[in-house]
């Protein structure tokens, strides 16, 4: 199937990557997009990354070979009303939304349904926007294709190509059991680190809290500040599974409360002992549905003039350092020195420069 042109409608973080990342593959191909934002279609058709932008849907989208839909679930489901009603029988409408049974469940109950394939990229960070977009976000990612009822193997074949072609590692797997797993491992664990954020807030000495908040509860809280709009959406579409694995949370705290009032040492030790244990059998490498950061952290004396020569010397070895900061409480961190980067081949370079100049450096796990 060849693909002439492809359309993306919202141009946030994820479909502006998505835009930046087709560009970088294909100078050729033809790229509209759909979004609000008329700064952000101003800024992408400047860039080249798009053909052309608008503010709606319309011939340039209809006609498209393949749209991305990158929009919270609610105005997913929407564009696909609209667009099943206007596009040609052989466009393929996929999507990026975090869960995918709701949206596949509402496609195939259609009466007549567009080809359909959901879809959701193992990439992002915890910031929005265009401008934030990159377009290597995807490489060696895994991206899932939840595909429905409609979904011909030659869109299969060819959506799975096309994402294969930015560096991204298509996998197929089922709408409910894509929702059941990126409930426990994505869901869940940002409801809880906006309720650990919340609880913090909410004690007597906030500011004391910000203060001395270090790396460990910054890290697990980090995805706290991701978009409120698009979490509403996910954990009311994915209610169920989430409720069902919230309750199951409640009983592993229940659990921990009573042993701690018991000081039952045995059972407290295993608790941790187990999930350690677990949480070490990870793989460092495949890229998963929290962010990743990119950060180093550097064991460094106190002297005059040394965070400008870490700088200079990355710098000048062409390494872009996204941000860098001393960190004043760092309980569980092995140095002092925050470098957080842009992405992980600038992260694995610095890492190499600044351990052959014999700097105390480690990697953020």
């Amino acid at each position: 199937m060849v693909l002439n042109n492809i359309s993306i409608i919202g141009l946030g973080l994820i479909g502006g990557s998505l835009a930046k990342a087709f560009r970088h593959q294909n100078e050729n191909l033809q790229i509209y997009a759909v979004d609000n934002c008329v700064e952000s279609l101003k800024m992408s058709e400047s860039d080249g990354v798009i053909n052309k932008g608008f503010s709606e849907c319309c011939s340039e989208i209809w006609n498209s070979d393949i749209i991305f839909i990158c929009t919270p679930i609610r105005k997913t489901i929407e564009f696909i009303a609209q667009l099943s009603k206007n596009i040609n029988k052989n466009c393929i409408i996929t999507d990026v939304a975090s869960t995918k049974n709701e949206i596949c469940s509402y496609i195939d109950s259609l009466e007549n349904p567009p080809i359909f394939i959901g879809g959701h990229p193992m990439a992002g960070t915890e910031k929005s926007g265009y401008s934030n977009s990159f377009g290597h976000l995807f490489q060696n990612a895994y991206y899932v294709l939840t595909p429905t009822k409609t979904a011909t193997e030659t869109a299969l074949a060819a959506l799975a190509e096309l994402l294969s072609g930015i560096g991204a590692i298509p996998i197929i797997v089922s709408p409910e059991k894509h929702d059941l797993v990126t409930g426990c491992i994505s869901h869940v664990p940002h409801i809880i680190a906006s309720t650990l954020v919340t609880l913090a807030k909410n004690e007597n000495d906030p500011e004391l809290i910000k203060l001395l908040a270090a790396g460990g509860f910054k890290d697990i809280t980090r995805i706290a500040s991701s978009n409120p709009t698009m979490w509403e959406n996910v954990v009311l579409s994915n209610s169920k599974i989430i409720i069902e694995l919230l309750d199951k949370c409640k009983k592993i705290i229940d659990t921990t409360i009573n042993n701690i009032n018991s000081s039952n040492n045995r059972e407290i030790y295993n608790f941790f002992s187990n999930a350690k244990a677990f949480r070490d059998s990870f793989s460092a490498s495949p890229v998963g549905l929290i962010p990743k950061s990119f950060e180093l952290i550097l064991d460094i004396e106190d002297k005059p003039g040394i965070i400008g020569r870490i700088a200079t010397l990355l710098g000048n070895n062409g390494i872009n350092i996204k941000n860098i900061n001393v960190s004043n409480s760092r309980e569980y961190e092995q140095g002092c020195l925050r470098i957080t980067f842009l992405d992980q081949d600038n992260t694995d370079s610095a890492y190499k420069i600044l351990s052959d100049c014999q700097y105390k450096v480690f990697r953020k796990d």
